[in-house]
C-alpha cells in the first residue's frame, strides 16, 4: 500500500507538470510505464482505488488567468493507451466478435493540446481547451487567429468538433531562432510551446508564433450536421471538402490493414512536419462505439497505440568539454551530422560526466544511439560501434589551463581557478542575480560586454563602475544616461543586502541560497566564516564534509581573500543579520506552496527562517508541515499521501505567537 501511495503521488506530480505547467520532467514513455504499474496494482487491489487516483483523472486543471472557464457540453475524455501490437489485436478481436462488419480509422496522434470548437448555424461561437475533461478554458480569441480554424462552415444547426493544437517543426525552429537572436532561452519542445501559446492572453502572440490545428473527431451534431455522424471517416472526408484541416486518417477494413498502417506511420514518424507519439485506432461506425466503454476517463471505441521513444544512430565527431559557473566540467558529444529528433534538429548530446563516458565506451568516432531524455535533453544511451579506444580524462582546464580537481569517489571534475575566464561572466551574473545581490536590470548581457571590454575582472569590480560612469554612458554599454544611472543606483543599493546573499553570490561549490542562510545564522560576519575550520563548519546543520571542504578551500585562496577585502572596502555588508528572532519553529522543516494572501513567497520564507525553521522546496518524509495557499497543486497531494500536516497562514502565525 505504501508503494502504491508513493506511485500515485509521483504520477500526480508529473501530471501537473505536463497538463498544467507545460513543463514535463520525464518522457511520455517513462510516464506511461509508471501509469501501467499503477493500473496493475489497482487491478490486483480494486479496493485501493479512490477518486483522486491518476487512473480516474482525465487531464489537467483549468488556468484561470488564461480565460473564462467553460463547462463542456460533451466531456473531453482521454484515449486508452496500449503499448504492444498484441494489445491492439486483442482490442480489434473484441470489437469484431460483437460487430463482424466493423471497420476502423487509423490516425496520427499528434503531440499537442486538445481543443474543441462549437459552431451554431455554421458560425464559430466558442473554442475551449480540455482542462480536466469536464471544465476547460475559453480560448476563442486565440483560436480565431489560427489559420486552420474555420470561422464558418456550410451547415445549419449545432456542430462540435474536437481537435489538436500543435506547432510544426518549421514554426518551432523559427521561434527558437528568434529567441536565440534576442538572447533569450529557447523553448524545450513544440508541444510545450504550443500549449503555452494557446493559453496566454495576447492573441497577437498566438498569431506570430503560427500555431496549427487539425480536427480528429465530431463530438456532437444537431440539424444538418447529423449526416456527418454515422461514419467517422466519411464525416472527416466531408469536413475536408469544406476546407477543414483534419487529422491524417485511413480507413482499414480488418486487423491486418490496421496493423500495417500503424507500422507505416511509425516508420515514417521522422518525416512528418510535426511530432507524433502514437497512432489512434477508432471504430469507424460511431453507433458501435458505446458497446466498448473503457471507464469514465476514456472515450468509447478508441485506443491509442504508443510508439516507443524515438531514437537515432549518430557518430560522435568530437567530445566538447566546457566549464560551468561553479567550475564543474561538462561533456557533450558533437555529431558528425545533425539528426531530427522529437521535432528538433539535434547536433549535440549530453555525455553527463567522465564516468558515464567510460562506462558506455564513448570515444570520438564511435557510433551511438541518441534519445531525448524527458523528450527534451538529447543524451547518448548506448554505443553501437566502438572504436576500441578510451577517452582520456582531462587533467587541465580547457579554458584557463589550470590543474583540475577530481576527488576520489566523486564523479565530477572541477576547475578551481576563480579567475577562469569560462566562469567569469556566469559567476558575475550569478553574483548580481535574484538569489544573490539582486541588482535590478543588471543582466548577463551587460555583464558579458563589460567583462569583454575589461571593466569587470571579478565580482568586486561591479562596485567600481560608478567611477567610470561617463565612460560607460559614452560607450552606451548599459544604454543612455538614464538607464546607466538606474543600474548604478541599483548597484549601490545592493551593498546593504544581507550577508547571506553575498555568500550565495560568491558561488562556492555546494553553497546555494538556503545553505548560505543557514551558515550565516552561525557567524557574526563573513570574515568570521572565512576563518572557520572544518570542525566548526561540519557542526552546522545541512553542512557536510564536502561542503565544508569547499568553503575552507575557497577562503584559503589568496585571490578569493582579495575579493572579500575588495567587497568590504567597497562598502558591501559583511555583517550577519541571520540570527533567529525566535525559536517557535526551531527544528521544523516547512514547505510552502500555492498563492498566499498575507505574504509574498520571499517574505514567508524569511519569517520561517527568522523563527528558527527551515524552508525547503519539495515535500518529503522529512517535511514537518506543508503551508498551503490557493491552487496548491501536486505538493498538496504528495503531502496528504505522506500524512504530512497541512496548515494555512493563520495556523503558522498561531504557532509563532504561542512561543
Amino acid at each position: 500500500m505504501e508503494e502504491y501511495e508513493r506511485l500515485k503521488a509521483a504520477i500526480n506530480y508529473h501530471m501537473n507538470l505536463y497538463y498544467n505547467e507545460d513543463a514535463p520532467e520525464i518522457s511520455d514513455f517513462e510516464y506511461d510505464e509508471m501509469m501501467t504499474r499503477l493500473k496493475a496494482m489497482e487491478k490486483e487491489h480494486p479496493e485501493w482505488v479512490t477518486p483522486d487516483s491518476p487512473t480516474q483523472k482525465i487531464g489537467g486543471e483549468t488556468k484561470r488567468e488564461a480565460g473564462v472557464n467553460v463547462t463542456h457540453r460533451v466531456p473531453m475524455l482521454s484515449i486508452q493507451d496500449v503499448f504492444s501490437e498484441g494489445e491492439v489485436r486483442e482490442w480489434i478481436a473484441k470489437v469484431m466478435a460483437v460487430y463482424p462488419d466493423a471497420t476502423f480509422s487509423v490516425e496520427h496522434k499528434i503531440d499537442g493540446l486538445s481543443m474543441s470548437l462549437r459552431y451554431t448555424d455554421g458560425k464559430l461561437t466558442l473554442a475551449e481547451t480540455r482542462g480536466n475533461g469536464l471544465v476547460g478554458e475559453d480560448v476563442t480569441i486565440n483560436a480565431l487567429v489560427i489559420d486552420d480554424v474555420k470561422r464558418e462552415l456550410p451547415v445549419k444547426g449545432y456542430l462540435e468538433l474536437r481537435g489538436e493544437v500543435y506547432m510544426t517543426h518549421e514554426a518551432f525552429d523559427r521561434f527558437n531562432e528568434l529567441q536565440e537572436d534576442l538572447g533569450k532561452k529557447p523553448a524545450a519542445n513544440p508541444r510545450n510551446l504550443a500549449a503555452g501559446t494557446l493559453r496566454q492572453l495576447d492573441s497577437r502572440v498566438t498569431k506570430e508564433r503560427g500555431l496549427s490545428f487539425y480536427v480528429f473527431n465530431i463530438q456532437a451534431a444537431e440539424g444538418e450536421g447529423e449526416t456527418l455522424l454515422p461514419s467517422h471517416v466519411a464525416g472527416m472526408d466531408q469536413l475536408e471538402q469544406w476546407g477543414v484541416s483534419t487529422a491524417p486518417h485511413f480507413l482499414c477494413k480488418n486487423e491486418e490493414e490496421v496493423m500495417e498502417k500503424i507500422r507505416e506511420i511509425g516508420e515514417n514518424r521522422g518525416l512528418y512536419p510535426y511530432d507524433i507519439d502514437g497512432a489512434v485506432v477508432k471504430i469507424n461506425e460511431t453507433a458501435y462505439r458505446s458497446s466498448f466503454t473503457a471507464g469514465s476517463k476514456y472515450t468509447d471505441g478508441h485506443i491509442a497505440y504508443k510508439y516507443p521513444p524515438e531514437e537515432k544512430e549518430v557518430v560522435i565527431g568530437e567530445i566538447e568539454v566546457d566549464v560551468g559557473r561553479t567550475g564543474k566540467l561538462t561533456f557533450r558529444g558533437r555529431f558528425k551530422e545533425s539528426v531530427r529528433l522529437c521535432g528538433t534538429n539535434v547536433l549535440r548530446a549530453t555525455l553527463h560526466n567522465i564516468d558515464y563516458i567510460h562506462e558506455l565506451g564513448i570515444t570520438e568516432g564511435c557510433s551511438c544511439i541518441c534519445r531525448k531524455q524527458g523528450e527534451i535533453i538529447p543524451a547518448i544511451i548506448r554505443v553501437t560501434k566502438a572504436t576500441g579506444g578510451t577517452y582520456p580524462e582531462p587533467t587541465v582546464c580547457p579554458v584557463c589551463g589550470a590543474p583540475l580537481l577530481h576527488e576520489e569517489g566523486e564523479t565530477d571534475i572541477w576547475c578551481v581557478n576563480p579567475s577562469c575566464p569560462a566562469q567569469l561572466v556566469r559567476t558575475i551574473s550569478y553574483f548580481a542575480g535574484k538569489d544573490a545581490m539582486d541588482i535590478k536590470a543588471f543582466g548577463p548581457t551587460y555583464v558579458k560586454e563589460l567583462t569583454e571590454k575589461g571593466f569587470l575582472k571579478d565580482c568586486g569590480d561591479i562596485y567600481s563602475l560608478k567611477e567610470k560612469k561617463q565612460e560607460l554612458i559614452d560607450l552606451g554599454i548599459m544604454g543612455r544616461e538614464k538607464n546607466t544611472e538606474k543600474i548604478l543606483n541599483a548597484i549601490e543599493e545592493s551593498k546593504s543586502q544581507d550577508s547571506a546573499r553575498v555568500l550565495t553570490g560568491l558561488a562556492i561549490r555546494n553553497v546555494g541560497k538556503t545553505t548560505a542562510q543557514e551558515i550565516m545564522r552561525h557567524f557574526d560576519d563573513l570574515e568570521s566564516l572565512a576563518n572557520a575550520d572544518l570542525e566548526t563548519l561540519t557542526n552546522i546543520p545541512d553542512v557536510g564534509a564536502v561542503t565544508a571542504e569547499s568553503i575552507v578551500r575557497y577562503f584559503k585562496d589568496e585571490g578569493n581573500q582579495d575579493l572579500l577585502n575588495k567587497l568590504k572596502e567597497a562598502g558591501v555588508n559583511m555583517k550577519s543579520d541571520q540570527t533567529a528572532a525566535g525559536s517557535a519553529l526551531a527544528g521544523l522543516t516547512i514547505v510552502v506552496t500555492g498563492t498566499l494572501t498575507q505574504f509574498g513567497r520571499d517574505e514567508i520564507t524569511e519569517l520561517i527562517r527568522k523563527n528558527g525553521g527551515k524552508c525547503t522546496g519539495s515535500v518529503s518524509k522529512k517535511t514537518d508541515y506543508l503551508l498551503a495557499g490557493e491552487n496548491a497543486g501536486s505538493k498538496l497531494e504528495k503531502a496528504k499521501s505522506l500524512g504530512i500536516p497541512v496548515i494555512n497562514e493563520e495556523a503558522l502565525m498561531e504557532m509563532i505567537k504561542e512561543k
